[in-house]
């Protein structure tokens, strides 16, 4: 068949088409197939894992220790800490860990050094994090914000500093996890602020170090059914938060206001929180197996289809939302 008769059978019009959807089937193949690829001899990588206790980070752990990597879990509590000993093998270490103290995190360094010896960190994990207190900005004293930021900024940025070291000599991974308020402010408090802070300081640290061969992944969870997004702290801390307002900035917000805050913070609590955790852990499992890591990976539906898209829009569009669903203080104009 002559190229004459290759352009009658298509239509000469439409060979730029059927061109272009080739490219993009080839490409899509060929990035499947790069996604898909991983390391190897994972049975002598180590990892360390921040905040195990609970939620993402303790799932991380099981998982990554039936995968047979050398888990390295940092727990706040020695509670936390038997309970994830208990549920896995002997390969699997724990350490108590609070990212708010340098000693702390230099304990915890020491102690990663020497069971990694010559191999080096192939990968830490930034998962601890904190989100309350959360709700209007004005009720907010600077403490409130502080509390936040040492776990959620200043723990990450900290404990990636002091471990560098090591992840460089293993060529290894940074995996900051983040959040979907990382990318749309929705909340007053310290948490948004902080997650923007982490997607910042991690893109700020990929461009700076990836000469010497490290990954940079963030994470980028939805809402999920963790201690973060359990009702009763959320409820208790907007009661102290409102307590200590004085008489006149309660007034300007109505006797009912707190009320509805409450009512709309457990209806979207219980509208979208995921109980699938694994959606997170799956995430962070590829980011520190694959051979070419994702530099963002986005976990949860809500994240991929509504969060992520949002945060591309005008702003306009983020506040006229935030403004229908958020009740309204008495005295607004």
């Amino acid at each position: 068949m002559d190229i004459d008769s290759v352009y009658q059978y298509l239509g000469r019009d439409n060979l730029w088409l059927y061109g272009i959807s080739t490219f993009v089937v080839l490409w899509t193949l060929g990035w499947l197939y790069r996604d898909s690829l991983e390391v190897e001899n994972v049975k002598e990588k180590y990892v360390f894992v921040t905040g195990c206790d609970s939620g993402f980070g303790n799932l991380l752990c099981k998982r990554l220790d039936q995968r047979g990597f050398r888990v390295i879990a940092g727990c706040l509590t020695e509670k936390g800490a038997d309970d994830l000993n208990m549920a896995t093998g002997p390969y699997l270490k724990t350490v108590l860990l609070d990212v708010t103290s340098t000693a702390s995190i230099q304990k915890a360094m020491e102690y990663t050094k020497q069971e990694v010896g010559d191999n080096g960190l192939w990968g830490i994990v930034n998962n601890a994090g904190r989100s309350l207190p959360m709700g209007p900005t004005e009720w907010m004293r600077m403490e409130d914000y502080t509390s936040t930021l040492k776990v959620n900024m200043t723990g990450v940025i900290e404990m990636t500093l002091t471990f560098l070291p090591l992840i460089k000599q293993a060529q290894g991974r940074i995996v900051n996890v983040a959040s979907v308020l990382g990318r749309v402010a929705a909340n007053g408090g310290g948490y948004c602020i902080s997650k923007f802070a982490v997607e910042s300081f991690s893109d700020c640290l990929r461009r700076d170090i990836h000469y010497f061969g490290i990954k940079v992944c963030i994470i980028e969870p939805g809402f999920f059914k963790t201690a973060v997004t359990s009702l009763d702290p959320i409820e208790r801390e907007l009661h102290r938060l409102w307590n200590q307002l004085t008489p006149e900035v309660k007034a300007s917000y109505g006797d009912k206001y707190l009320d509805k805050y409450i009512q709309i913070q457990r209806l979207i609590m219980n509208a979208s929180c995921d109980s699938d955790l694994s959606k997170v852990t799956n995430c962070m499992e590829h980011a520190l197996m694959s051979s070419y890591p994702r530099t963002r990976y986005s976990a949860g539906w809500d994240a991929k289809f509504g969060w992520i898209p949002l945060s591309y829009m005008p702003s306009c569009v983020i506040d006229i939302g935030l403004k229908l669903v958020m009740p309204r203080p008495a005295k607004s104009v």
